[in-house]
């Protein structure tokens, strides 16, 4: 966003301008959501704090009681005319008192170390007074590139950040900070290799279509068989027009639809994709057995840990999902921020890495990288990778490459979770699907 912003200065329009602009969108968004309410907005020295001397003149003349508390004087050119503007008092940080509303502009982007104690102390404060908090870009505190929390954080009610979103407003340990995101159109256009996940486009059915022209899923089951049957139902659920199931032992609570039978068919031409992982426990041959198919995989769980060298897959049509332990088994200790790190798993492996948590990533060997929307809490509990697991092998054997049916698959999930509701288990995203669907 930074350089888009450079570009757009460069090609003529004045940073002025851009301030301009996101001001009176942050004042717009706060309109909206708190309504005249008497507000106070806190100012810092650089161009986040200008922004808010600027809300502060669009909410005044909606008729908002609002007031102004400058940290410092304005410590650039634009900040200051930003403040040359405003023709109301400021007060000063140290001292103003809280009021109903309060608009956090002391920092943004730009924030490479945490607050004084004492800032962070009195924003604390004030938020706390407030009904409800909103932050300008990104609440003070926190580093917009890693989702770092470098001193302590308010709780924000809305979040108004302007051109693109920052990787820290889909980051943890930052993510629950932000409340409500909204995304501000200032008229400059970030580069979209890095994106948020959003409502997929599916392959359309042929009115032809049979069941292996709609996607064959095979699955290989191990020691635990609950894991398997969720990954297999998720496939059928999903799409996949035939399910089967590799197994040495008859598997309870698998829909009559998913056909059970050895591995002799793992040289079938017609699978779209292989799943192997889940419950496979401690039989490493099993996933030697599916890395002889050419056919694309989904490798999830235990086969995870049974990879070895990332670089063995550099051969394969693969997509890895990790949760963290089992990113670090296989990776080791990678430097940088998660979406540094996960970029470098997929640049090793040559394989799409979904990296899985509160704030799931999606990898692609070429560099592009999706951030999955906020989804529900409710998600942490047992059985629901095998879920995901399985509705992404569905959606790569339905014809969706690699990176598309793994970013699918992420944004599938999450909303099956919200449809299922609070409290569901892993089964019950299996009903969900369909209505998705």
């Amino acid at each position: 966003m930074r350089a888009a912003e450079e570009r757009a200065i460069a090609a003529g329009t004045p940073v002025e301008t851009l301030m301009e602009r996101a001001g009176a969108s942050l004042a717009e968004a706060a309109f909206r959501f708190a309504g005249p309410m008497n507000a106070l907005v806190v100012c810092g020295p650089g161009n986040n704090g200008g922004d808010g001397y600027v809300a502060a003149r669009y909410l005044a003349t909606r008729g908002v009681p609002v007031r102004v508390a400058a940290l410092a004087d304005p410590a650039t050119e634009t900040a200051r005319w930003a403040r040359s503007r405003w023709q109301g008092p400021v007060e000063s940080f140290d001292s103003a008192g809280p009021a109903p509303l309060l608009i956090d502009c002391l920092f943004g982007t730009g924030l490479r170390r945490g607050l004084e104690h004492a800032v962070a102390e009195r924003l604390s404060a004030l938020s706390r007074a407030a009904q409800l908090t909103v932050a300008c870009d990104l609440p003070s505190g926190v580093e917009a590139d890693s989702g770092a929390c470098l001193s302590p954080v308010p709780s924000c009610d809305l979040t108004i950040t302007f051109g693109a979103l920052k990787p820290a407003h889909r980051l943890m340990p930052a993510l629950p900070h932000m409340g409500r995101v909204v995304l501000a159109d200032i008229g400059v256009a970030a580069e979209d290799r890095w994106f948020e996940l959003g409502q997929p486009a599916l392959p359309p059915l042929a009115p032809d279509a049979h069941k292996y022209s709609r996607g064959l899923v095979h699955a290989l089951a191990g020691k635990m068989p609950g894991a398997i049957a969720l990954a297999a139902s998720a496939a059928a659920r999903s799409g996949a027009g035939y399910v089967r199931v590799s197994t040495s032992r008859p598997i309870d609570h698998l829909p009559a639809a998913v056909v059970q039978t050895d591995t002799a068919l793992l040289t079938d031409p017609r699978i779209g994709c292989i799943l192997v992982g889940p419950g496979m426990g401690d039989l490493p041959q099993v996933l030697t057995l599916a890395l002889t198919s050419p056919a694309p995989k989904v490798i999830d769980a235990d086969a995870i840990g049974q990879v070895g060298e990332p670089e063995r897959l550099k051969s394969q049509d693969a997509i890895l999902t990790p949760h963290e332990g089992e990113f670090g088994r296989l990776f080791g200790d990678l430097p940088g921020s998660k979406p540094e790190r996960a970029l470098a798993a997929a640049a090793r492996s040559g394989a799409v890495v979904v990296y899985k948590g509160a704030d799931t990533l999606v990898a692609a060997p070429d560099g592009r990288l999706g951030f999955a929307p906020p989804a529900p809490a409710w998600l942490a509990t047992a059985g629901t990778g095998d879920v995901l697991a399985g509705i992404i092998a569905a959606l790569r054997a339905r014809g969706l490459p690699s990176f598309e049916a793994a970013c699918a698959g992420v944004w599938l999930h999450g909303r099956a979770a919200e449809r299922a509701g609070p409290g569901m288990i892993a089964d019950d995203l299996l009903a969900a699907l369909p209505h998705l669907l």
